[in-house]
């Protein structure tokens, strides 16, 4: 299993393509490949083999994500509640990979059947580290709560990248809900692309913000991804600095 295709090296091609044309005898290759153009001689080396091509649509969509989950629940033999889905997403977050890893593993130790209990049972424990924790706290001028559910979810080895897509998320979120005005979860949900739980989560957390308090908060968050990809010297303090950056504007947007 290669992984990651579109990140071999050029120097590494040279060795590896012959060998993904002509294989051994007995021996199954699986390249994975984002597509681009970064690295397209591998993948134009496997189209040149004739090997068996699956074309995998990237899944932006919260609702796609459900579907996904719910079809990978099914594959296994299994059914899930709705509320189950939507716990499970909300842990888990939006690889692919790990909600159908999770999706079998659910089917296998309920029997079948895939509850809200069982889906908080197995992932409590997680729940209560993961990026959306911080980010509901930092949110909410929660900031005290919030750096020290940081600090805990770094400790126990949670990626500064999730955590940093979690706080982004969550102002994001905020803005789209903030811009879509008034209306009922379900509405909105329908409109704006949100499971209607998740609307309703945001829409307790509004308050306190308004749009130059957004605006500050949403170069803060682009700023932060940089700096936990390599841009700044010290990850865990790039996250320190968000979390207080994002009570700072959400007081001023109080003001």
């Amino acid at each position: 299993m290669i992984r990651a295709g579109q990140d071999i090296r050029a120097a590494a091609c040279t060795v590896f393509v012959p060998f993904l044309v002509e294989p051994t005898e007995g021996t199954v290759i699986v390249l994975q490949h984002a597509g681009g153009a970064k690295g397209k001689a591998v993948l134009e080396a496997a189209r040149k083999a004739k090997a068996l091509e699956i074309a995998c649509t990237k899944l932006t969509r919260s609702d796609e994500r459900a579907d996904f989950v719910r079809a990978e629940i099914r594959r296994a033999g299994g059914r899930v509640a709705p509320d189950a889905v939507d716990a499970l997403l909300d842990a888990v977050g939006s690889d692919l990979r790990e909600l159908a890893a999770v999706s079998a593993q659910l089917v296998s130790d309920s029997g079948g059947q895939v509850g809200l209990d069982l889906v908080r049972a197995y992932h409590r424990g997680k729940a209560e580290v993961s990026g959306f924790a911080v980010a509901d706290l930092a949110v909410t001028g929660r900031t005290g709560p919030a750096l020290e559910a940081l600090r805990f979810a770094l400790s126990v080895g949670v990626p500064h990248v999730v955590i940093a897509d979690a706080l982004a998320d969550g102002v994001r979120s905020i803005a789209r809900v903030a811009s879509a005005g008034r209306g009922d979860k379900f509405s909105l949900a329908k409109r704006l692309g949100m499971p209607p739980w998740k609307v309703q989560r945001v829409q307790g957390q509004i308050r306190g913000w308004s749009e130059p308090g957004l605006r500050n908060a949403l170069g803060l968050v682009a700023a932060l991804n940089a700096d936990v990809k390599g841009v700044a010297a010290d990850p865990s303090y790039a996250l320190e600095r968000a979390v207080r950056g994002l009570s700072t504007a959400r007081q001023t947007a109080a003001n």
